[in-house]
């Protein structure tokens, strides 16, 4: 997957930048273990830390294209292009000639053909930063849907950017300073497109391309939702979300390296298992390998709720079986879940608290530590939910027609898990719901809409795109950040930008048409699962149900509470700290996320 970064400076000759190159690289070594490279000219340097997934001798960047000696373009670039093989025989036919066989190269030769233009024939997910030597201009590309992140500050002489927050806040002109829409975005559980948490930083979004030159710099969006008229009947529609998942899963499941499924036995999952497994065997390269995750004593303390409604280990054992998988529970010790260092990773990877999940950061990290044993590349089902309607708030007439986000009317809300932990002080100066009011009003402008479009149409149509662009992105970070702190590359086949343009507009009448969540996806794959995996209410992704572990991190946080030189002291609550009695999955994450807060505060050395 890799981790990119550079630094264009037109004031200066940045062939002396390597040192300051390689710190920022470095910080991403977890993103690339397999290489590191870096590339200077008069006023720009890449540099590059590389995961090596394709052509994995000759995809060694920074990449350059040059002609009669002198260098026309050059790119340092992460993630993958899926129709890499078919652009390249495109390109071939115009003339082009390629030294190697990496989808890398033939991101750079298609710039060189097309311009710009060529993001529109990408198919995958990448974020990259291009140089045209030509022009002495940097473009920064980011996908649709925004798998890949990318990050980038502007200086007083140019502009810096990276993967990750980190390799900027490395630069030894960057200073680490949250500010108070920085706290805001932080504590209001959205995902505000273009913001970082970071003073004077920010997120290239989704879908968007930066241009940078002498003249200064500007962003040209190159996708977005549209609404469309869906003219397709139910039958129809439901063969094409089959034949678009076929062809996504297909695509996706070209690596030179191990390749495996996350499988939790739900129905996202399991079908991107049961299609990948009669892909594998058609080439003759099965069986599929599957992994999943439990937790010791779990058959002992799970408990069914809102949100986990069943343990997930019963299913996944039954459809790997199904499939024929060479598949591996994963049991998680308390030990390992309540390791300090195994804690301390999530807000270090994250460069930011984050806890809306609970102790599912630490165990989704321990996971993909011992999958990254056999394997460099999983297939994950994220997204699902958000495309066919798995969610509660696209049911619940309660929280589909809240005047907020509709997570957060469900019960994914900070604020109210702080309470009694974090100062209330500092949460009234904030005004989060004033904040997060604002934010909302703003996506909904964004809504795009048909000509007569009916308001309970029109209403579903607002929750995807706010589930799309605001919720999605959440789940990405997650996803990420996790894998690749072990060098694990995870691919999601639901962002398809093609199955997400065609899900959007799909009437709610197909979508629910037998009157069970995600009614479409379970028609397109009936006939891959078993019954009950068919069958299946929706459960979120698992958490430990053993007590001991809330009263590990209830006792890690009042030691916190006890030391003034904590950096988080300052911030608690200490009146509702002695008074607080409460336990649950919202009092976990409240802790989780001072307990985090903490580790942010002491390993950045921020300024707040």
């Amino acid at each position: 997957m890799c981790g990119i970064t550079g630094w264009v400076d037109f004031e200066r000759d940045m062939h002396g930048a390597r040192d300051v190159l390689r710190d920022m690289a470095d910080t991403m070594a977890c993103r690339g273990p397999d290489a590191q490279g870096y590339w200077t000219d008069t006023h720009i340097g890449l540099g590059h830390r590389r995961l090596a997934v394709i052509d994995l001798e000759g995809g060694v960047q920074p990449m350059t294209v040059e002609h009669d000696g002198r260098t026309l373009a050059a790119v340092t670039y992460s993630g993958e292009v899926y129709n890499y093989r078919e652009l390249r025989a495109e390109l071939r036919a115009h003339g082009h000639r390629f030294r190697t066989e990496s989808d890398t190269e033939v991101v750079l030769h298609a710039y060189l053909q097309w311009g710009a233009g060529m993001v529109d024939k990408l198919n995958g997910m990448f974020a990259f930063g291009l140089w045209d030597a030509r022009s002495e201009e940097l473009v920064l590309v980011r996908d649709r849907i925004g798998i890949k992140p990318l990050y980038y500050f502007p200086t007083e002489r140019g502009l810096l950017f990276g993967s990750e927050a980190k390799a900027i806040l490395a630069h030894p002109e960057v200073r680490p300073v949250v500010d108070q829409d920085g706290l805001r975005e932080l504590l209001a559980c959205v995902k505000t497109p273009e913001h970082a948490i970071f003073h004077g930083m920010y997120e290239l979004r989704p879908g968007h391309l930066l241009r940078f030159g002498r003249a200064g710099s500007r962003i040209q969006r190159y996708w977005a939702l549209e609404a469309r008229e869906h003219t397709d009947d139910l039958d129809t529609t439901v063969r094409t979300v089959r034949e678009l998942l076929e062809d996504i899963v297909e695509r996706q499941l070209i690596a030179d390296v191990p390749l495996c499924t996350l499988l939790s036995g739900g129905l996202d999952s399991s079908a991107v298992t049961a299609l990948a497994a009669r892909s594998l065997a058609e080439r003759g390269a099965g069986p599929v390998r599957s992994f999943s995750v439990d937790f010791a004593g779990n058959e002992r303390d799970f408990t069914a709720n809102v949100v986990h409604s069943s343990p997930d280990a019963p299913f996944a054992a039954e459809m790997a079986g199904h499939v024929a998988a060479d598949h591996t529970n994963l049991v998680i010790s308390l030990e390992e879940l309540t390791d300090p260092r195994i804690r301390a990773l999530v807000p270090k990877a994250y460069d930011s608290p984050a806890a809306m999940l609970g102790d599912g950061y630490a165990s989704l990290y321990l996971l993909f530590r011992a999958i990254r044993e056999r394997s460099t590349v999983a297939l994950s089902g994220e997204a699902a939910d958000e495309l066919f309607g798995g969610y509660g708030w696209f049911h619940a007439p309660e929280l589909r027609d809240a005047k907020t986000f509709p997570w957060v009317a469900a019960g994914y809300d900070l604020i109210p898990m702080l309470s009694g932990l974090i100062d209330p002080g500092l949460i009234a100066d904030l005004d989060i719901d004033g904040y997060r009011a604002q934010r909302y009003s703003e996506a909904l402008a964004e809504v795009p809409v048909l000509p007569g479009e009916g308001a309970a149409e029109r209403r579903i149509r607002e929750v995807s795109y706010l589930s799309v662009t605001r919720f999605v992105p959440l789940l990405l970070d997650r996803k990420d950040r996790m894998s690749m702190a072990v060098g694990l590359e995870v691919r999601v086949p639901f962002c398809d930008h093609r199955l997400v343009e065609y899900t959007f507009n799909v009437p709610w009448s197909m979508k629910f048409f037998d009157g069970k969540e995600k009614s479409l996806l379970r028609a397109a794959t009936r006939d891959l699962l078993p019954r009950s995996i068919v069958e299946r209410k929706k459960s979120a992704y698992p958490v430990s149900h053993d007590p001991r572990y809330d009263a590990a991190l209830r006792a890690e946080f009042e030691k916190l509470a006890a030391d003034s030189n904590a950096p988080v002291h300052s911030l608690i609550d200490h009146g509702g700290v002695r008074q607080q009695t409460g336990d649950g999955w919202p009092y976990r994450i409240g802790l989780e996320f001072m307990v985090q807060l903490n580790s942010w505060l002491e390993n950045h050395e921020l300024k707040l």
